[in-house]
């Protein structure tokens, strides 16, 4: 019999893909939710409204220390009910707003307008950099991963719309 040189393990946890998955509605959706409580109170954008060679700003208006501060304690908040680590919540939330703020320098190198839609750079960032990151702590296997990616984008191509509706989002993407 031969020996295969490397084992693929394919395995599925379903109730850890629902926590990773509520994980990033929270973390996605709490600056959503603060911005329509709060308005344009403490609304600071991240990069300070610097702007690059190309004429465009680093990130934009709409991603702001309000927006990064409310993902990071919302998620803390939701992984300990999840029975999560805080910390791993917190990063979580950081990780995920990370992944936003790569997307919104690309659509910005790309010359893309603040808050356009770009199907799939709007999603899979800000979905694959906490899951990749926190795989481990949040035991996520790699069908796990991809299931993520997968049901996030389609949460946000279909539920968006829909939020749009009832004047919880301010665009329909």
């Amino acid at each position: 019999m031969l020996a295969m040189p490397f084992e693929i393990e394919i395995s599925f946890c379903l109730i850890c893909v629902i926590k990773a998955i509520s994980l990033l509605i929270v973390s996605n959706g709490a600056p959503v939710i603060v911005n329509n409580v709060l308005g344009s109170w403490l609304l600071w954008p991240i990069d300070g409204g610097l702007k690059l060679k190309d004429g465009n700003r680093l990130f934009g208006n709409t991603k702001t220390w309000r927006g990064l501060c409310s993902s990071v304690c919302f998620t803390l908040v939701a992984a300990v009910i999840l029975e999560i680590d805080p910390l791993i919540g917190a990063l979580f939330g950081a990780l995920t707003m990370a992944g936003d703020l790569i997307a919104s320098f690309i659509k910005r190198r790309l010359g893309r307008i603040e808050s356009s839609r770009a199907r799939g750079l709007d999603a899979v960032p800000e979905a694959f950099l906490p899951v990749w990151s926190l795989k481990e702590p949040l035991a996520l296997g790699s069908i796990d991963i991809i299931l993520i990616i997968v049901l996030f984008f389609l949460i946000e191509e279909f539920v968006s719309p829909l939020l749009f509706k009832l004047h919880i989002r301010t665009r329909p993407y």
